[in-house]
């Protein structure tokens, strides 16, 4: 049996609970809000406050550290064989303008621990290791999300990603710049040994179910639009009821029909009107026109359609009892992904080694991970969030579970490294 993996046999986690703590609480403190959450979009000054304070604690940890043309950031502890491809980890340390202290973080922060507790421990790997801030996953500041892990895996050209602009003006390029993080190592080309990405759920299924760790099978696909419904304006008094061409009793038919043909396609079903807009927006007018998002999501291809055939059924009689007329435009097609079966055992694996009670679970967000896993084998490892409350200030993580996720992701990440030397 590889050594190093002789060292983790025993069911003690070996992970510091309390320093992963403090590390996850003291990179909070860049862009802290009041009501306990953080503030810090991608590229901004907190942005590179954050990047500075990863980069000395990696550096510190015995790391060599590299920056790409995207500013993603490269921490690398050494293997004993340099000809292998690292086994990588890592998330974003960027927020949502009311965002939390965990999401993303505790990725990069977990990662983090890895390499302090593999230098506790005295173990040298068998491939080399590394940990990875992606830029800009979040999209809050600069359209799109998960950007630095779509350049990296050749989904978006670094020339048109760096000329994105805010809702200023300040192009991605120029924003890279001002923080000191325009790199000059290649963001194509890197190999990937294997991912493994270390998340809260997001969601309350683990806190629900009373699992400690998410096994994570993959994520769904998502087909997403933006949905038009005409009729026409009318005074709210002298029309009557049944000669009207109310577009918002269109949109309430379609929102329904969003629900139902979800509830329909369990499991995995997810289906969301997010924002719907009435115009002309007056109390007294009935309204002629609706503009509305439709947010379809599925573990299966198949099933994915068939949601969305079922919904725009829904439209057209829809459209045709109550004369109106629709625009129906896709925005996002985002195919399901299954995560590489070796990884998932991996974390399997790792987690009844441990003793921990775990699930499959599929993640019904985006993550970094989603991309790379196209360039090698890739898998996730989710905890529980309190109430499956992400993306608010009050987001909150339990620290047993949270060192029970980094004990997890180490021993995936050693037996992936055992696994490419083998």
């Amino acid at each position: 049996m590889n050594a190093a993996l002789d060292v983790l046999q025993s069911s003690h986690p070996h992970i510091n609970r309390d320093r992963l703590w403090q590390s996850l609480m003291d990179l909070a403190k860049l862009g802290a809000t009041p009501k306990g959450g953080v503030c810090r979009l991608a590229l901004t000054d907190l942005d590179r406050k954050a990047r500075d304070l990863f980069v000395q604690w990696c550096e510190e940890a015995g790391c060599t550290v590299s920056v790409d043309g995207i500013g993603n950031i490269f921490a690398r502890r050494a293997g004993r064989n340099p000809d292998l491809p690292p086994v990588m980890t890592g998330s974003h340390i960027d927020t949502q303008p009311t965002g939390g202290k965990f999401d993303g973080c505790f990725g990069v922060l977990a990662g983090v621990e890895v390499l302090r507790t593999l230098n506790d421990l005295k173990i040298e790997t068998e491939a080399p290791l590394e940990v990875v801030v992606w830029t800009n996953e979040e999209g809050s500041r600069f359209p799109p999300c998960m950007m630095g892990s779509g350049v990296f895996a050749e989904k978006f050209t670094l020339a048109d990603t760096l000329a994105k602009v805010d809702a200023d003006g300040v192009s991605v390029g120029d924003a890279l710049n001002a923080i000191g993080y325009a790199g000059t190592r290649p963001e194509r080309g890197h190999r990937v040994g294997a991912y493994f990405e270390a998340h809260i759920e997001q969601g309350p299924i683990l806190e629900d179910e009373k699992k400690t760790i998410g096994v994570v099978l993959g994520a769904l696909g998502q087909k997403w639009f933006d949905l038009k419904l005409r009729g026409v304006e009318a005074h709210a008094g002298p029309t009557p009821m049944h000669l009207r061409k109310d577009a918002l009793v269109g949109a309430a038919a379609v929102v329904a029909a969003v629900n139902a043909a979800a509830l329909g396609h369990q499991p995995h079903a997810c289906g969301t009107v997010g924002c719907l807009q009435a115009y002309p927006g007056s109390r007294n007018v009935i309204p002629g026109e609706v503009r509305m998002t439709l947010d379809f999501r599925h573990l299966e291809p198949a099933r994915l359609d068939s949601m969305i055939a079922q919904v725009r059924q829904v439209i057209e009689d829809t459209c045709a009892k109550h004369g109106l007329s629709f625009e129906m435009e896709p925005t996002a097609d985002f195919p399901p992904l299954y995560f590489d079966k070796g990884c998932v055992e991996a974390v399997r694996n790792a987690a009844n080694g441990l003793g921990l009670s775990n699930m499959d679970i599929v993640s019904g967000a985006g993550h970094d991970a989603i991309f790379v896993a196209e360039l090698g084998p890739a898998g996730m490892i989710f905890v529980p969030c309190e109430g499956g409350i992400s993306h608010n200030e009050i987001e909150n993580a339990a620290p047993d579970d949270l060192a029970a996720g980094c004990a997890v992701l180490l021993r995936a990440m050693v037996a992936a490294s055992a696994a490419l030397a083998a």
